[in-house]
């Protein structure tokens, strides 16, 4: 596992302490929706870390054409419909361009600046020159007032943010418990929340731009090739 990077509980562990189980278990939440709203119909889509495809397989249903992209192969096997291609987003080189490229899971706040810089990199080499780029950002504030949970009734479980601790450079470690009646999970990962003049910055460096902010929380944006 990644240096800074802790995780427990049932199952296959990605180096980033990403549980295999536990993520077939999440249910998808509105970002299909954010997705369908802000890009073409039927658009081709490279999803960049897709995990065991919970958000991909919404995407294919609705018409997309999508190259689902993650480092791991256990996440891969629970991939159905999509083109799967095995890599780290920052290493990634598939020599082909895209409508749309999608970013989410905050991947873009990895407390690695370097690999924020690949991750940037690669998103710009597979856009399209009138394509766009879907990023999911950590909201401001969103790993201050700790602890704090989230309870899911339908689904019968709890995620909460347990603790979150600078360590230099504006990384803060931060963990989590996934709490089931059947199994808990625990992920401590590092993270470099920006604000958004932070972020756009980010984005220059990459020859990228903000479009426009798609929810009012600053969460969802998308972004443009310059």
């Amino acid at each position: 596992m990644r240096e800074g990077y802790e995780a427990t509980g049932p199952g296959a562990h990605t180096p980033d302490g990403c549980a295999v189980e536990l993520y077939a278990r999440l249910p998808v939440e509105d970002e299909p929706d954010i997705v369908a709203a802000a890009v073409p119909a039927g658009a081709t889509l490279l999803e960049l870390g897709c995990g065991v495809g919970r958000v991909t397989h919404e995407l294919i249903e609705r018409g997309f054409k999508v190259t689902a992209v993650d480092e791991s192969a256990e996440m891969l096997e629970r991939v159905r419909g999509a083109r799967t291609v095995r890599s780290t987003i920052e290493g990634l080189d598939i020599g082909e361009k895209f409508d749309v490229v999608l970013l989410a899971s905050l991947l873009v706040n990895t407390g690695d600046p370097e690999v924020r810089r690949g991750m940037l990199d690669t998103v710009r080499r597979h856009v399209a020159d009138d394509g766009c780029v879907l990023i999911q950002r950590v909201r401001d504030g969103a790993y201050e007032n700790l602890p704090r949970e989230r309870v899911f009734p339908d689904g019968g479980f709890t995620i909460r943010m347990v603790s979150s601790e600078p360590v230099g450079g504006g990384v803060r470690s931060t963990k989590v418990e996934y709490l089931f009646p059947d199994a808990v999970w625990t992920q401590t990962y590092r993270i470099r929340p920006m604000v958004p003049a932070e972020f756009e910055q980010a984005l220059a460096e990459a020859d990228l731009k903000v479009d426009r902010y798609l929810t009012e929380d600053q969460v969802w944006v998308r972004v443009v090739p310059v």
